[in-house]
């Protein structure tokens, strides 16, 4: 696929970690760089557009009821603490959630026991059904619920629909994770009923580093103290001379300072390709490389990981090799070219929409060779 002119040496499947740009969003870089360069700000009002424009196609992206509901934050881990620390807590609530999270999931939450608050983690390892096993964990004092929407290492598939049911029904403040969805599947805030969704771009959504969604549900808005202040977060921005002033009522209390205008061209191109190409479209092709990835394992007798059922993963598949250092197998891969990740003990590929079987075939073949 033109979009994605990699270097030919590579086989890049490591879409779980950082991706690489499609070649439009390299060239939005590069002109946004020469506009910048030739004319300094004399295009602001542009680039605001731009940003204007981004909010909604998050917005689009994770099906939510208004664009106003999105804030562009730094990074995953800023949108959690900002939900952490605005939260008033109690000595004695509960927070629940899952062991093997991504430490910016979990992290997050154990820095809130020195006030009290405890945090239940569940071990996926010895789960068969986790969405009841994490509801079992909750009790009158649990005050919120956060999970990944697929889990990082194991590439393990969370059904949100219950748990967003069972968190709205008794005041829970559900927060999703799903940096591992966003752009490789379609995702619905409306359905799960998530309360925060939070997901850096530069992962399945093609995108920078330093650029993140961050949806916040009015009502749980109004409830988080805010932790940052500056111009940028107020109701009449660009009014500099206000002496009185209040946080917007939109996601934008959250955004104190300058946006990330290099990273809005960026990742504004990023979701437009994949909105334009079809979530649905993206998400079969993903599951047909991910089916094929299993088959390799199977016929080459590894451990999978990852759990078989379609309706269980997205687009991470982690194996085993059997009687091998993983780590060093991995090490080497990545030596030959096989951009991937070792992940949970094992080996994690991850595939995205244009990456095809023959070079999933390929990186096995040179397992095999390094085995």
């Amino acid at each position: 696929m033109a979009e994605f002119a990699l270097d030919p040496a590579l086989i890049y499947l490591n879409h779980a970690a950082v991706a690489p740009w499609p070649q439009s969003t390299v060239a939005a870089v590069e002109a946004f760089a020469r506009e910048n360069g030739l004319h300094g700000s004399q295009n602001y009002p542009h680039w605001l557009a731009k940003e204007s424009s981004l909010r909604q196609l998050m917005a689009q992206l994770i099906n939510a009821p208004n664009a106003e509901d999105i804030a562009l934050l730094k990074s995953t881990s800023e949108g959690l603490s900002f939900v952490a620390y605005g939260l008033t807590w109690q000595a004695g609530d509960n927070i629940v959630s899952i062991a093997q999270e991504f430490p910016s999931n979990r992290i997050v939450w154990q820095s809130l026991q020195n006030q009290g608050v405890e945090v239940r983690l569940l071990d996926l390892a010895g789960s068969e059904q986790p969405e009841k096993d994490l509801l079992a964990l909750c009790d009158s004092r649990t005050k919120l619920l956060s999970v990944s929407s697929i889990q990082y290492a194991s590439g393990r598939r969370m059904q949100l629909e219950p748990l967003g049911d069972y968190c709205q029904a008794r005041d829970i403040v559900f927060v999703v994770d799903a940096i591992q969805s966003l752009g490789a599947m379609p995702f619905d805030v409306q359905s799960c009923q998530a309360d925060v969704v939070v997901a850096d771009g530069h992962k399945w959504m093609l995108g920078p580093e330093g650029l993140a969604l961050f949806y916040c549900r009015p009502a749980l808005r109004e409830q988080l103290k805010l932790n940052e202040y500056g111009w940028h977060m107020v109701e009449e921005v660009g009014d500099f001379d206000q002496t009185e002033w209040q946080a917007d009522e939109s996601a934008r209390r959250f955004e104190c300072g300058s946006p990330n205008m290099l990273g809005v061209h960026a990742l504004h191109n990023s979701l437009s390709l994949l909105l334009n190409q079809g979530l649905d479209e993206v998400a079969t092709a993903i599951q047909s490389l991910t089916d094929f990835t299993i088959d390799q394992v199977d016929a080459n007798h590894y451990q999978l990981i990852t759990p078989r059922a379609s309706d269980q993963r997205g687009g991470i598949v982690t194996f085993i090799v059997p009687d091998q250092d993983n780590q060093l197998l991995y090490q080497s891969l990545m030596e030959q070219g096989v951009m991937c990740a070792y992940r949970g003990g094992g080996i994690r590929f991850s595939p995205h929409f244009y990456n095809t079987q023959e070079q999933i075939t390929a990186a096995f073949k040179q397992l095999k060779v390094l085995r």
